[in-house]
């Protein structure tokens, strides 16, 4: 029975995304059919807060879109059994396990370690995640780690909290390196990308502290080989750096621009030839073809909802285990876009799927099982 388990597990698909209510932070489930189309599958609160369309930082505009500035706000574990998720409004982070059938159940709520998390990430039994902080309360930017267990259950790792480059540097990304050995934080307003070694107990060092090439990091995405792939939203770009084992990075690509306004999240296709980058304010989606070196180029876009219909903002992005379709996150509406992925890379648009009938304000996050 455990092993017909293991393989249904395998074989369920699911997109989630997280409302970030300011009452109750909530997760969304669409479930996959073969053909990477989406269905409503229910919500499940976090028993925590979000923050509704109010953003972590006055250094964002007060939009009702993109309010907690980050990739990585809802992370699930690299064996799809756990689901993580910030409740920036209520200063905490929710754990569940997915069941067989891909339903998020709760298991823990823990403190986050300092104000307004607003990105997690997990490595084997290894969670961190970033906190924005509150200057008027004297809270300052940081990263804290917590362990995972079996069961879901976290527990905090003393001395794993650790300052950013600044008091305010505001984190916009916390991303393990494929290997787990170091921990990279994009950070928003100092312009910086922080580099923190692990320790075999799971605290951190000093940070390597490097200047990023372009204008507010943001989003981040290693790939297999090491190379780090970065959005610059107030660069309107991406750019790509080797990083050696002392944490200190090289550019490759330096603010390779796009055309559009804010460049903020990325992922790739599964063969790692294509970068996926998401233009929020502009509502399209840019492809770049990653060389063998990583050198970058911009070759073709797209909308992420259809011409003619209300654009769409696009955010958190994923592309599904099987690597044949792309998500999207559109901000200003509560829905997710789906794409299939060509073989040229090319996306073609399929459905703009949503869970509640009128415009929803303040989502953030996607994760795809």
């Amino acid at each position: 029975m455990q092993v017909m388990n293991e393989y249904y597990r395998k074989n369920v698909s699911v997109v989630y995304i997280m409302t970030n209510n300011d009452v109750m932070n909530q997760i969304i489930a669409f479930y996959r059919d073969m053909n990477g189309m989406l269905t409503f599958g229910g919500s499940y609160p976090t028993y925590g807060r979000g923050t509704g369309t109010k953003e972590v930082s006055t250094a964002t505009a007060n939009d009702g879109v993109d309010p907690l500035t980050s990739q990585g706000a809802l992370t699930l574990s690299h064996d799809g059994r756990f689901l993580l998720a910030v409740n920036a409004g209520s200063h905490s982070i929710s754990s569940f396990i997915i069941t067989d059938s891909g339903t998020p159940v709760l298991v823990d709520v823990k403190p986050s370690g300092g104000a307004q998390p607003n990105s997690v990430d997990v490595f084997g039994n290894l969670v961190y995640v970033s906190n924005v902080g509150n200057a008027e309360n004297n809270f300052s930017s940081n990263i804290t780690g917590f362990h995972i267990h079996d069961n879901g259950r976290l527990t905090p790792i003393p001395g794993s909290t650790h300052s950013l480059s600044t008091f305010n540097a505001q984190p916009a990304q916390v991303l393990f390196t494929r290997d787990g050995s170091k921990i990279l934080v994009s950070e928003l307003t100092s312009n910086h990308l922080s580099v923190f070694h692990v320790n075999p107990h799971g605290t951190v060092t000093e940070p390597i502290v490097n200047d990023s090439y372009g204008q507010g990091p943001l989003g981040a995405y290693f790939l297999s080989s090491g190379i780090l792939l970065v959005t610059e939203a107030g660069s309107n770009a991406l750019s790509s750096y080797s990083m050696n084992n002392t944490g200190t990075l090289h550019v490759i690509s330096g603010s390779v621009p796009n055309g559009y306004k804010t460049a903020c999240w990325v992922v790739t296709t599964r063969n790692e030839h294509f970068a996926y980058v998401t233009n929020t304010l502009s509502g399209t989606i840019s492809t770049y073809r990653i060389g063998r070196n990583g050198a970058l180029s911009v070759i073709r876009h797209i909308t992420s909802t259809p011409p003619g219909t209300a654009p769409g903002l696009p955010m958190d992005v994923g592309v599904s285990k099987d690597g044949r379709h792309f998500y999207t996150l559109n901000g200003n509406q509560g829905t997710v876009s789906v794409f299939t992925i060509q073989d040229d890379g090319s996306l073609v648009r399929l459905q703009v799927a949503a869970w509640t009938n009128i415009p929803y304000l303040g989502s953030q996050g996607l994760a795809i099982l």
